[in-house]
């Protein structure tokens, strides 16, 4: 029987609640016990996949083609659970199946409410596919008092009815202010907080308050009492070093053994933290340091790139040497060289990320001749692996290869996907359809050349399995034509159509994926691209 944690946030946003939950399941984890988090999102659009990053940060993919939250990342890389599409539903999503069965006639007649429908459909989704886990973690998005989230709240309240007494545990994540003028921290926030909690029928078991300074014994019985949890059930949330060391803080702090004492578990083994050591000490003592320019249409939210930004600082771990990234506006230089070669020429490794849309793209072509030139590191993905072959194309006759994403063009080296195969079967779009959930989504095998560079880099596979997001492809019929000038298809889809891998065997590393790897990363077993591309940055390092 599957124990549920509910994990919500009072006060303000962007507390953390999701890297809360990644570092609970993999405190939960390290003692043996099975896992899996989920996310509740309560705004209204079906998923996020047709939401701009400046919105909401990038879209992270699962292997079943789900577009989720970004926190489902965090669950990834901290528990290696592959997520799914059970484990991130939206209020959007919820109302869309709900009106559905009520056009359908499902409901006799009934009155369509809040309470029940909604409210059942949203236990339904929070009950479903337990299978053998000891933990289901369920995270609550947005903060206590938001319109949106009450039909949440209330699942909640009543499946804490519902379930048996030691099923189920509520973890509040709160704010406790630094007040610099006064020279103290300010408990009240976090009072207001659980007394709005308390006002929807809940009542919190754990307390995680975050703070810039830390809390005084005094303060934290002064909430205790305030929020009727025991002293020990308050947990001090500061500021650390990275976000890999943040399960081995609340561990000091006792969080895992008070959520467990919550359930009654009292022989619980204890945990194995060497894996997150070993991670923090990679981290945190670097024999190196290299520097990543990442040209981009997004580089004002680094969430936009969340996924990618992690990659690249395992790719480092996995070197032991600390990458530094540089964020870099492919709109800055898009006609002039010299502004390009001032921005590029400190790097030891460039690398153009995937997007959508036309600006910025003559930007990242220029980084890929860049790159091409002066035998830079190069890594494309998906957008970034279509402006590779592009700018391969112009260099091998084509002066106006483009891609149809950008408008019509006499050389469309990009095209959009109008069919694949899937193990559903056919699968068919229209180039003026629906935008949202329409794209080549989720996992897809890849078949590589024996010989090629790609290939040492996956230890000698031969097939291998990555997550897609994208509309458009390279067109298969300019092949001939880039293989001649030296850009080699190293990777293709189990039917030899779809080019998934480009790389050029005469440099030093120059490698461009359809995918993105950076999905599948994680700090204790980095993406083999990534410590690969980091190796090569860390080469050019020494070479300059």
């Amino acid at each position: 029987m599957a124990r549920y944690i509910f994990i919500t946030g009072g006060v303000v946003s962007s507390l953390g609640k999701g890297l809360m939950a990644a570092s609970l399941g993999a405190l939960l984890q390290a003692r043996g016990y099975k896992v899996r988090i989920r996310k509740f999102d309560p705004y209204l659009n079906v998923d996020p996949g047709t939401m701009s990053p400046y919105q909401h940060g990038e879209v992270y993919v699962t292997d079943d083609g789900a577009e989720t939250d970004l926190d489902l990342g965090h669950y990834e890389r901290f528990t290696g659970v592959s997520a799914r599409q059970s484990d991130n539903v939206t209020s959007g999503r919820i109302y869309q199946q709900i009106i559905a069965k009520e056009r359908r006639g499902d409901y006799l007649g009934a009155t369509v409410q809040v309470v029940p429908h909604v409210t059942d459909a949203i236990k339904e989704f929070a009950l479903a596919d337990q299978g053998d886990l000891d933990f289901i973690l369920c995270e609550i998005g947005g903060t206590v008092g938001d319109i949106e989230s009450l039909p949440f709240m209330e699942a909640i309240r009543q499946l804490r009815n519902e379930l048996e007494p030691n099923q189920t545990l509520s973890v509040h994540v709160t704010l406790v202010p630094y007040i610099a003028a006064a020279g103290e921290l300010k408990t009240k926030p976090t009072q207001h907080s659980v007394r709005e909690l308390a006002s929807l029928g809940i009542k919190p078991d754990v307390l995680l308050c975050r703070a810039e300074h830390p809390i005084p014994e005094s303060d934290r019985r002064k909430i205790a009492q305030f929020c009727n949890v025991r002293p020990e059930a308050v947990i001090p949330a500061l500021d650390a070093s990275s976000i890999y060391a943040v399960p081995l803080q609340y561990h000091a702090e006792g969080l895992d053994n008070e959520v467990l004492r919550g359930f009654g578990i009292t022989d619980a083994p204890e945990p194995d933290l060497s894996r997150w050591y070993d991670i923090v000490d990679r981290y945190e003592n670097p024999e190196g340091e290299v520097t990543i320019g990442v040209v981009g249409k997004y580089v004002g939210l680094q969430d936009a790139y969340k996924s990618l930004n992690e990659a690249l600082i395992h790719g480092g771990m996995a070197n032991r040497v600390r990458v530094r990234i540089k964020w870099i506006d492919a709109e800055l230089f898009e006609q002039d060289d010299a502004e390009i070669a001032a921005r590029l020429e400190p790097m030891h490794a460039i690398l153009v990320p995937g997007g959508f849309g036309e600006r910025g793209s003559e930007g990242k072509i220029a980084s890929v001749r860049f790159a091409r030139e002066r035998n830079v590191p190069f890594l494309g993905i998906c957008l970034g692996m279509q402006m590779a072959c592009i700018e391969g194309a112009r260099t091998a006759g084509h002066p106006k290869a483009s891609s149809t994403e950008f408008g019509p063009t006499d050389e469309p080296v990009v095209g959009i996907i109008t069919e694949w195969m899937t193990e559903e079967g056919l699968q068919k779009r229209e180039a003026g359809g629906d935008l949202g959930g329409t794209m080549r989504l989720g996992a897809y095998e890849a078949v590589l050349t024996g010989n090629s560079h790609v290939s040492g880099v996956y230890g000698g596979a031969t097939t291998i399995s990555e997550r897609h997001r994208h509309r458009y492809e390279v067109n298969a019929a300019y092949r001939d034509s880039l293989e001649r000038d030296g850009l080699v298809f190293s990777g293709m889809s189990p039917d030899g159509l779809l080019p998934e891998i480009v790389e050029r065997p005469d440099h030093p590393w120059f490698i461009g994926v359809q995918f993105h790897p950076e999905l599948k990363s994680k700090p204790f077993a980095p993406h083999p691209l990534f410590a690969g591309f980091i190796a090569a940055a860390l080469r050019q390092a020494r070479l300059v």
